[in-house]
């Protein structure tokens, strides 16, 4: 029987992060949160690692924070345990990460899909903020993320509300990437990983880069980071054997240099 709160699956390129307490519906506590950021450091410093998947399995993604750790807690006590620290590896990690939910996906388990660049979710899909229904508010970026994929009005209805959002609802509003049928998410964002880990890396990280360093610029600004990121490309063995590749009518070979 496995005890970890988290596992790692390698194959091909792809690392798939695992979140394994289903009898707690992958509730986040102090442990599983460690193992998250664990993993992805993992993997991100791993050289035979190109794009990395998070998933709760075909059931469940996250259903938010474990509120054991916080019901008695004070504010400077809450302080104390750095929660938002612990999301920082998938925040920054400089790799595509896709993330692949079914079933609930809430608080805490928002937050952390949010953080993900391709999300698929499938049509069982329920996600939400209803943080406000015990007394608090997102305190992960579940507030600012939200605004800026869904608006103001939007965003409002789930946090003010509680209101959750279905796979094809969420998709419909853009928050996800893709929705699958049930229990197909995984396998969908497998799928989309492989594509990733085919692609040049160098050209992946740039393009991470891009959109998130240019989200929050004046559009001058934002351009002039993607011109630079689009130059330095110029200058990787990756981009002359793409090219040259695509000429020759052949497959290319990427090797992240």
């Amino acid at each position: 029987m496995n005890d970890l709160p988290v596992r790692i699956e390698r194959d091909q390129g792809i690392g798939v992060v695992i979140m394994d307490r289903p009898d707690k519906l992958n509730a986040l506590n102090l442990e599983m949160r460690r193992a998250i950021a664990d993993a992805f450091l993992a993997l991100s410093e791993d050289p035979d690692t190109a794009v990395i998947v998070v998933t709760g399995g075909n059931e469940i993604f996250a259903a938010g924070a474990d509120l054991k750790l916080l019901v008695d807690k004070n504010a400077r006590e809450v302080a104390e345990l750095k929660l938002a620290s612990y999301w920082q590896s998938v925040a920054t990690c400089e790799k595509p990460v896709i993330a692949a939910v079914s079933g609930h996906c809430l608080g805490a388990g928002s937050e952390l899909m949010q953080m993900c660049d391709i999300i698929v979710a499938d049509t069982c899909a329920n996600i939400g903020q209803p943080e406000a229904k015990v007394g608090i508010m997102p305190g992960a970026g579940g507030t600012q993320r939200l605004v800026r994929s869904v608006g103001k009005p939007v965003a409002s209805l789930m946090l003010m509300c509680g209101e959750t959002l279905s796979g094809e609802r969420a998709y419909q509003l853009g928050l996800v990437s893709e929705v699958t049928e049930r229990g197909q998410s995984l396998n969908r964002a497998t799928e989309l990983a492989r594509k990733i880990a085919r692609m040049p890396p160098l050209a992946m990280r740039a393009i991470k880069r891009s959109l998130l360093g240019g989200s929050d610029l004046p559009l001058p600004e934002a351009l002039k980071l993607e011109q630079a990121e689009f130059l330095k490309l110029f200058d990787t063995a990756d981009q002359k054997e793409g090219m040259t590749a695509f000429l020759e009518k052949r497959r290319p070979t990427f090797t992240g240099n």
